[in-house]
Order: structure tokens, then C-alpha cells, then sequence
């Protein structure tokens, strides 16, 4: 169904015949394609019917506005300019670091993947593949990063976070640190008696170490997050046609470039001088070679959600709770794409579905087996921590070991610390926390 499909995309209007077709058909990876294209040896321009292939994209043409001095004019100090985000101010503070082309290339990365918390999504194995790096230098990249401004961005989690911060700070050997890495479940104030023994410090001196530990930023990238709604549209839609799911793209039938024909016309005249043919002639080149690669893209993310549609069935079928493990690699081994081809096309891109807007990267989700040998993904696991945590008894709530336990008996092993984990994560409190009296 979906190949059938695949036929009626806007991208199929054949902006380009016989050469983007081939162009499209000798590209083998998205981030190659620019290369692919510019081996090509026909001439792009000697290959096309102007009138026939460009139908669509023509211009009729335009009146110049004439620009009209205001006195009463806002003034440019009154210009409204966008705020520069997390990726923005990373990446600038990167430039001027004195590292190799290649660490900064995998430190671009780590910032390519790091969510409005500053935390880092992706693991060290994926980042590794996309940037054809051993895993000591994505560390090495990640540590630069987690120490640019704001500091901890790039971590894994708010114990690394909070260290790196204090540790930048020159306090990476006090006490505050030592709580941070080794107590964090315990800075509590109900636990403080309890912390007091444990580490043997007197309880006033560690509500001094607490006040320093609560200076910090457990989520420095939100620093750099709009306040502002943002407003989201799927560029692709999934839909169920009978027993089979069909994708399509959201801008269907309607052309977005134009080339004036005016261009044409100039090469048309006698009086045009070589010098004004050879530079037309190069426009219409780039301008042709930007189709292609809009054509190739195209056809890149169609292929990548169609593989998504196929292993995500039951998802699309029934809801969250039926999501399976998958990652960026399977993807990438299933339609013989780079990995790091894939991250992008999943990154920041939507699409409507059955189950409502999500983005695609949110289809991806890490696993592990159960009992029976099956991979189960950990954002099931997460909501069926959820939901026991909503339907328990407020007055005796369950402790992470009891979660631990209730799963254990469905058939998933999983450790207190791994629950209090997937708890923090889901930003749910503690069993002491959520307990009431009444």
C-alpha cells in the first residue's frame, strides 16, 4: 500500500524528467547527495524541455514595489530579532574552543541531540556511528560540552549534571559533591537525620552543603527554551486504507518553486551576450540540482517512515502501551541508510497519525527482554510504573522496591534503582512524598 502510494506524492510531479530520475536512482545515502549530483556528466541544462518540465513552476512575474520613506518608521533598535537557542549558543561557544575538526564535528553532534533540558538522547553507540568515532572521543566530546555555557548540558542525568556544575565551579571535591554523587536520593528533609548518619556530618552543616546544591541548574537548557507555544505541523501523514496504512506528504499537489520564464526568454534573444547565456545557464543548473535533492529527500524521509509504519503496526493499531523497542540503527540497517541519515530525517519532523501528532523520533524507544525472551520498550515499562503509581493507595503508596517486585512477577526484572530512575525521569516523587494522612 504504501509503495502504491508512493506513486501520488507531490514530489512524483516530475519537477525534473529523465535527469533527476537518474540523479535519484544513483544516489545511495541523503548525506552524499550534494556529491552524487555534482559527478553527474550530462549537463543538467542541455537535458530538459524548459516549457514541458517547468510548466508548473513558472512565474508569470511581479511588480516591483516602490519603497516609500516613512517619517514616523519604527527605527532598526525597535526590530524585533530571535532570541539564539540552545544549539545556537552551544555551537558559537564551540567554535572557539582549540580542538580538532573531528572532536568538534562529534561534539556538533552531541549537541544535534541533546532535548530542551540540555540532557543528551541519544547513546554513545549511535553517536559513535554517526560520526565514525571511537566511544573515548564522544566522551571527550560530551565533557567539552557539558562544561560550555550553560554548564551540564550534554549529561546524562541531574546527578551528572549537578556534579559538572559544582565540579566547574571548583567545588568538585567538597561535600556538596559527595551528596550529589553518592546521596541525591537522601537530600530531603525527612531524610536528613537518617543522611546525618550515614555520612556522619552534623545536620546543620549539611543544610549549608543543600543550600549550595540547590544554587544549581538541574535542567540548563531550558535557559534557552521559548516561552512561546510552539506551534506544530506534520509534514507527513499515516493513515489506515482498510487493513493497510498509506503515507503521504501534507503539501500535496501544490508546487513551491518557480522559475521565471523571463530567464529562458533572455536566452531566446540574439542581442544576450555569451557572458549573460553561461550565467543564466549556471542558475538554472543550481536550480534544477535543488530539486533533485529536494526529490531525494523526499523519497528519503517517505522511505524511513514507511519502515517506522511497518515495524510500529500494533503502535499505530492500539495505542502507547503497544509500542516496541526500536532504534535509529534498525531503521538504518532495514533500508540500507547511515545512521547518522536517519537521525536526521527523524529529528524535529512530524507526523499526523491514528494516534495524533507525534514526532517521529518519539517511535524510538530503547528494550529489554522479559522472561519469555520478548523485548519489551522502556517507555512501556515507564507507563506501567505510571500507572501503578496513580492507583495506589495514597495512605500506604508503593516504595520503588515494591514496584520492582510487582514487575518482577509480570515477567520484567527490573532493579530499585532502575524504578527510581524511570521515576525521576517521569518527574514522580518518591513513596514518602506522594504519602497523605488523610
Amino acid at each position: 500500500g504504501a509503495d502504491k502510494e508512493f506513486e501520488n506524492l507531490p514530489v512524483k510531479d516530475e519537477i525534473d524528467n529523465q535527469g533527476a530520475e537518474n540523479a535519484a536512482e544513483n544516489v545511495q545515502d541523503f548525506e552524499a547527495e550534494n556529491e552524487d549530483f555534482a559527478e553527474e556528466k550530462s549537463d543538467a541544462f542541455e537535458e530538459m524541455d524548459y516549457g514541458r518540465e517547468f510548466q508548473d513552476y513558472l512565474d508569470p512575474g511581479y511588480k516591483t514595489q516602490e519603497l516609500e520613506f516613512k517619517e514616523d518608521a519604527p527605527s532598526f533598535d525597535q526590530f524585533l530579532s530571535r532570541a539564539p537557542s540552545l544549539t545556537d549558543h552551544l555551537e558559537w561557544q564551540l567554535n572557539l574552543q582549540q580542538i580538532s575538526d573531528k572532536l568538534e564535528e562529534v561534539a556538533v553532534c552531541v549537541i544535534g541531540n541533546l532535548n530542551e533540558d540540555g540532557r543528551l538522547i541519544a547513546t554513545d553507540e549511535e553517536i559513535a556511528a554517526m560520526c565514525e568515532c571511537s566511544f573515548e572521543q564522544v566522551e571527550r566530546a560530551r565533557q567539552i560540552v557539558m562544561r560550555l555555557d550553560p554548564v551540564g548540558c550534554g549529561a546524562r542525568n541531574v546527578k551528572e549534571c549537578l556534579f559538572v556544575q559544582l565540579e566547574a565551579n571548583g567545588s568538585g571535591e567538597s561535600l556538596a559533591a559527595d551528596l550529589i554523587l553518592n546521596h541525591l536520593e537522601d537530600i530531603q528533609p525527612h531524610r536528613l537525620q537518617h543522611l546525618s548518619k550515614d555520612t556522619g556530618v552534623s545536620v546543620q552543616e549539611l543544610n549549608e552543603e543543600i543550600k549550595k546544591i540547590r544554587c544549581l541548574d538541574p535542567y540548563p537548557g531550558r535557559a534557552y527554551s521559548s516561552d512561546q507555544p510552539m506551534y506544530v505541523s506534520p509534514e507527513v501523514y499515516i493513515e489506515k486504507l482498510e487493513d493497510d496504512y498509506i503515507v503521504y506528504f501534507t503539501d500535496d499537489g501544490s508546487p513551491r518553486l518557480r522559475i521565471s520564464p523571463s530567464y529562458h526568454q533572455l536566452l531566446d534573444h540574439e542581442e544576450t551576450s555569451k557572458e549573460t547565456k553561461d550565467f543564466i545557464k549556471e542558475k538554472v543548473r543550481s536550480a534544477v540540482d535543488l530539486l533533485r535533492n529536494i526529490e531525494h529527500r523526499r523519497q528519503t524521509i517517505y522511505r524511513v517512515v514507511e519502515c517506522i509504519v511497518e515495524r510500529q503496526r500494533k503502535f499505530l493499531d492500539k495505542g502507547v502501551e503497544f509500542i516496541k523497542p526500536m532504534m535509529l540503527k534498525d531503521v538504518a540497517e532495514d533500508i540500507g541508510m547511515h545512521l547518522s541519515t536517519i537521525s536526521r530525517v527523524v529529528n524535529r519532523k512530524y507526523a499526523h497519525t491514528p494516534q495524533g501528532v507525534i514526532e517521529l523520533r518519539r517511535f524510538f524507544s530503547e528494550g529489554m527482554l522479559n522472561e519469555d525472551g520478548e523485548e519489551v520498550s522502556t517507555r512501556i515499562l515507564k507507563l506501567r510504573i505510571k500507572k501503578m503509581v496513580e492507583q495506589e493507595n495514597t495512605q500506604k503508596p508503593f516504595t520503588d522496591e515494591q514496584i520492582a517486585k510487582i514487575l518482577t512477577k509480570e515477567g520484567v526484572k527490573l532493579s530499585r534503582r532502575t524504578i527510581a530512575k524511570y521515576r525521576d525521569q517521569m518527574q514522580i516523587p518518591g513513596s514518602r512524598e506522594r504519602k497523605t494522612v488523610v
